[in-house]
């Protein structure tokens, strides 16, 4: 399909700087085959079913963004993908001043030393520490904000705590599954009240999410890989919900892509690894039977999965609405009860 089918008019008034509060106050843009409905995320437990099983990404944030020196450059370094402990792919500002074997101070005591480049221009680092890696990024690192939000403030401490979910366990990632950012204990527990199931899975998203897509059709567009995992025991309470007339509602497209990318023809099974899943109109979506998500940008491939979902008219209206309405998008944003 082209990519241009996936565009939209914005206005940059509309992009959330900040979240609601508390975080459960955010509005819920209801989307079926019968229409729109307006609502808000404290009315999920009723716009649920008993039996549903919400499917979370348990993935945790990390302090991904770092800077250095080279001579008179200034180093930016966005970490987007672990290889190993101590050595992670990442994307760089200034990186034609990098060279194989250059080292950069992160401050700290984090330095890091290139050992490689990548087809697509990203660095691959290892890093070195006195404290264990964890603790030493700590120090030197800085929340990684999307750009539509750290080049209109900078990040500070209230990011710490609003820029993740109140379920991540799991550190990795380098951008949240903003979806989840709603989530509060008092609407966890409505949920639990109301019959709905909860499950949780990984997904450690990437700096590569906030990518443009640059190709004109999506068959030339390449997704950068993210490395998630489900185990046995969670693959086979989902299966058991869905088996008993549950609807498995994915909070937020990262879930949605982990379980497609764990389904086999053989059924949902413990699954770890990379994902490269790009989904589009077209998709056949195998355990995915709802979403919860918020509002994404034009010509993504997130609005892209939406459309695959719902159908791009659908959604093509449904944003027109949020818009109109004055919906607050993107991660700090409001969110959409998608239901097939």
């Amino acid at each position: 399909m082209r990519v241009a089918d996936f565009d939209f008019d914005l206005p940059a008034d509309r992009i959330a700087l900040r979240p609601v509060v508390p975080r459960d106050a955010a509005r819920l843009l209801v989307v079926t085959p019968d229409g729109l409905s307006d609502r808000g995320i404290a009315d999920l437990p009723g716009l649920l079913r008993a039996g549903d099983c919400l499917v979370f990404n348990d993935t945790r944030v990390i302090p991904a963004q770092l800077a250095g020196m080279k001579h008179d450059a200034k180093i930016r370094v966005t970490l987007h993908k672990r290889e190993d402990h101590r050595v992670w792919w990442s994307f760089v500002k200034n990186a034609k001043r990098l060279k194989i074997g250059d080292r950069i101070d992160f401050g700290g005591g984090l330095s890091g030393l290139v050992e490689a480049r990548g087809e697509d221009g990203s660095v691959r680092w290892r890093f070195d520490s006195a404290l264990p890696f964890e603790e030493a990024l700590a120090a030197a690192g800085q929340m990684p904000l999307p750009p539509y939000i750290s080049s209109k403030r900078a990040v500070d401490a209230q990011d710490l705590d609003d820029y993740q979910t109140v379920y991540a366990t799991k550190p990795g990632a380098v951008a949240a599954p903003t979806a989840g950012l709603h989530f509060t204990p008092d609407l966890l527990a409505a949920l639990d009240a109301a019959g709905v199931t909860r499950e949780t899975v990984t997904l450690h998203v990437g700096a590569g999410t906030f990518l443009p897509v640059k190709a004109d059709d999506t068959d030339d567009h390449a997704m950068h890989a993210e490395w998630g995992s489900i185990d046995a025991a969670t693959a086979a309470r989902i299966v058991a919900a869905r088996n008993a007339g549950g609807r498995i509602i994915a909070v937020g497209t990262t879930s949605a892509r982990l379980l497609e990318s764990a389904w086999t023809p053989d059924g949902l099974g413990a699954w770890a690894g990379d994902t490269r899943i790009f989904i589009t109109p077209g998709f056949r979506f195998a355990m995915v039977d709802g979403l919860l998500t918020n509002f994404h940008l034009p010509k993504s491939t997130l609005f892209m999965l939406v459309s695959a979902l719902m159908g791009l008219e659908t959604m093509r209206a449904a944003y027109a609405h949020a818009v109109a309405e004055e919906y607050r998008f993107y991660s700090y944003g409001d969110a959409s009860l998608l239901l097939p």
